[in-house]
């Protein structure tokens, strides 16, 4: 049985690595945080079987979207559960997306739909804890919940940056990045279960923080500070070398000279890993395909971050400062019909048909797992407010490449698509079949602070969806 031990301990003296760096303005001078974006090198081996799928990017759609407009609709039901938009057929026979799903409904044959997925939480906060790392919130139905003990699991995110330590030394990027902001409500408060947990700060995925909406994003993080040019760096790297050399003290030489020290020397000054998150190296005609939208233009960055080795992007789901309060992202407690059509649905059928066709046309869909979630899904009647509320009983992800079986339909809700019929999927299934196939058993052991062991899922791969 392999484990992962974590959060490590502190240095001697109590100083940490960043307070070691930081002793006589001897740190990055770029405001690059270690201890926040690389891992420690915790990492003994690998288990698990050989990866089907080499990375994985997970979008979050952030809010809860309606089954019924969009994986899973149902026409035969009254207006008020059927909503506005009418089915339509996809590339595969018998199955039927909404009509706004057009362009990813081009692109069924390689989709695998899950259409019983439940939670059976109806709070944003406590669900999407749930969805981020296989262990249900306690308690559930908990709105507003704050990250922290005892809600302190990994995310999937930290759970591949404890893992693959081993294997992405000497790397310049991370296992596990997020973008292009952590999920959180209206006040700010960010959700629980984005980050390494009790594994520690060094194990949350680096949050690449990039405002979506310019014309070209940039992340501030990579940038060296106003006057510091590169050859000003590169005599300051020089300098720490020199310090390694002449100093007798073990904590200022691991700290100097770790490794995580040079990866994040070479984001920070070598172009060649600086371009993975330079979308104006992408040509107008690819940015077009992706859409303009924040949320397209964060999907193909996405795409751009597996080519170069990261592991597992989540993009999650832009949430601008125009949202309106009553019915922001997907949270359609009010004209759902108006956001969906105008606002929601377009530019995600257009990033997942994009992401999904250019993977394919690439050769990398087969190593590439695509996952599209949400924490829950929406309750099935429209109310006199023309929306509908949180749902966690029953709603769809859509699952594509990275050895999932494509065309085809897994599990189904009831004519309402109101509670699971058949073929019922919890978090812990899907993170399971997930990490199974990215080559991680299931089964592997995280160890917290206090010595106890946790398995990292305690579900069931679906097999019947594994090709």
């Amino acid at each position: 049985m392999l484990r992962w031990m974590g959060p490590p301990i502190r240095l001697c003296e109590g100083l940490s690595r960043r307070d070691i760096l930081r002793v006589g303005g001897m740190g990055l001078g770029g405001g690059l945080d270690l201890n926040q974006i690389f891992a420690n090198d915790q990492a003994k081996g690998f288990g698990g079987t050989s990866p089907k799928a080499k990375n994985c990017i997970l979008l979050v759609l952030t809010g809860g979207v309606p089954q019924q407009s969009t994986w899973d609709p149902k026409p035969d039901t009254p207006a008020e559960v059927r909503g506005a938009f009418a089915p339509i057929s996809t590339n595969v026979p018998g199955i039927f997306f909404s009509e706004l799903m057009s362009k990813t409904a081009r692109h069924a044959d390689k989709l695998c739909i899950l259409r019983a997925m439940s939670t059976d939480d109806n709070a944003h906060s406590s669900s999407a804890y749930y969805m981020l790392n296989g262990r249900p919130h306690a308690p559930k139905n908990f709105e507003n919940a704050k990250p922290g003990s005892p809600n302190d699991f990994p995310s999937l995110g930290g759970m591949i940056m404890s893992t693959s330590r081993g294997r992405h030394l000497g790397q310049a990027l991370p296992p596990a990045v997020t973008l292009p902001q952590r999920v959180a409500n209206t006040d700010g408060s960010v959700w629980p279960g984005q980050d390494g947990g009790f594994m520690g700060r060094t194990n949350d995925p680096w949050l690449v923080n990039f405002d979506a909406r310019l014309p070209m994003p940039s992340v501030t993080e990579l940038q060296l500070d106003t006057g510091l040019e590169p050859h000003r760096a590169g005599l300051r790297r020089a300098l720490l070398d020199q310090m390694t050399r002449l100093v007798d003290s073990k904590a200022l030489d691991a700290a100097i000279s770790d490794p995580n020290t040079a990866r994040a020397w070479e984001l920070m000054t070598q172009p060649r890993a600086r371009q993975a998150f330079d979308l104006g190296l992408e040509s107008d005609q690819m940015r077009d395909l992706y859409g303009r939208s924040p949320f397209g233009q964060s999907v193909l960055m996405s795409r751009r971050l597996v080519e170069a080795g990261v592991r597992l992007v989540q993009v999650n789901w832009f949430r601008g400062q125009d949202e309106p309060d009553q019915n922001p992202v997907w949270d359609s407690h009010r004209d759902e019909t108006n956001r969906l059509k105008n606002v929601l649905v377009p530019p995600t059928d257009q990033a997942v048909a994009a992401l999904i066709g250019d993977l394919h046309s690439r050769g990398l869909l087969e190593e590439t797992l695509v996952a599209v979630i949400s924490e829950f899904g929406r309750s099935p009647r429209i109310d006199s407010g023309g929306g509908r509320n949180h749902w966690g009983h029953v709603f769809s992800v859509a699952l594509a490449g990275g050895g999932i079986k494509g065309g085809m339909v897994h599990g189904a809700s009831d004519n309402l698509a109101a509670w699971p019929k058949d073929g019922r999927v919890s978090p812990e299934d899907l993170h399971s079949t997930i990490l199974t196939l990215m080559g991680i058993a299931p089964e592997t052991e995280l160890i917290d602070p206090l010595g106890r062991p946790y398995t990292l899922s305690r579900g069931t791969p679906i097999q019947s969806i594994i090709s």
